[in-house]
């Protein structure tokens, strides 16, 4: 295929009728545009231009060849002006998704920060938009570039999804100061955690995932696991639950740090740990694309450190 600039000059040439005029046009020197006439013609195969001492007129076939690549030179410029504005898309707006962990405690936090940075308080603000959701679900946002951006609090990332750690948590088990583990002077062990009946995220949510896959590796598959008394699709939903008595739970520190002490009590656990890595998840290269999104986690990582 003969390169763009090429097919440019033949057509500045067919235009102005010499070789001269042309190179004016372009910028470029006479030099510069016979040597990209004679490559392109090279590269083709066939002659394109009649040279004579009173000018350069084209031949039929350089007729047809000018009429090819207006066409493709109008594609490219096309190109070029719709990835212009999906560059100027990328630094004007900052599309995030987020697990509700993360999205209800960190967060905004982030934004408001990132908000107080110079590029956030310039002219060139980008408009954000966030969704809570739960850590699969905003994976999928990601994967099918609904979002720039995710958070998510789940054991692992889906594949062809890029992660970074942003913070991490530690789950604990509450209860309510009424309920009888309150009391309790030893830990609660892994065994008797996957054989009680908990109030529970909805499947998808990465604190789910997470503590099945640590009571998975401490108590064995084969072990029997109670099923949830309750299944709620928000961390204050089942932190109500629990302090209403309708049974213990497993939630991120961040969710409960408030009621610990007033509504909540924290059970100690046995051979369990708890502790996670918050991520920030992207599709595309080591680094999400340039522009708002990159400029973000870039600010969350520094306020991490």
């Amino acid at each position: 295929m003969p390169d763009l600039p090429s097919l440019e000059t033949l057509l500045a040439v067919i235009t102005h009728g010499s070789l001269n005029a042309a190179a004016t046009e372009l910028g470029i020197t006479q030099q510069a545009a016979s040597a990209r006439m004679r490559a392109l013609e090279a590269t083709l195969g066939v002659s394109l231009l009649n040279r004579s001492p009173t000018g350069t007129t084209p031949t039929e076939t350089g007729i047809l060849v000018s009429e090819w690549a207006d066409r493709l030179l109008t594609a490219a410029d096309e190109f070029d002006t719709g990835l212009a504005a999906l560059r100027q898309e990328r630094r004007d707006q900052l599309r995030l998704a987020a697990s509700l962990t993360i999205a209800e405690h960190l967060l905004p936090r982030w934004l408001v920060s990132f908000g107080r940075t110079e590029h956030g308080a310039s002219a060139s603000r980008p408009k954000v938009s966030f969704t809570a959701t739960n850590s699969e679900h905003a994976c999928e946002m990601v994967r099918a570039g609904d979002v720039e951006l995710g958070f998510v609090e789940g054991p692992e990332v889906a594949p062809g999804v890029h992660s970074r750690i942003v913070a991490r948590d530690t789950l604990l088990l509450v209860v309510p100061h009424d309920h009888r583990w309150a009391r309790r002077r030893t830990p609660v062990t892994a065994d008797e955690l996957a054989r009680t009946a908990l109030v529970a995220r909805e499947t998808g949510s990465g604190t789910r995932r997470f503590l099945e896959r640590q009571l998975g590796r401490a108590v064995g598959a084969d072990v029997g696991r109670a099923q949830p008394v309750l299944e709620l699709s928000t961390s204050a939903a089942v932190r109500s639950a629990v302090i209403a008595g309708a049974g213990p739970a497993v939630l991120s520190d961040l969710a409960v740090r408030d009621d610990l002490g007033r509504r909540l009590v924290a059970v100690p656990l046995a051979d369990l740990d708890l502790r996670r890595a918050l991520r920030a998840v992207w599709i595309g290269g080591r680094h999400p694309a340039a522009g708002a999104a990159r400029e973000f986690l870039t600010h969350v990582a520094a306020t991490r450190q």
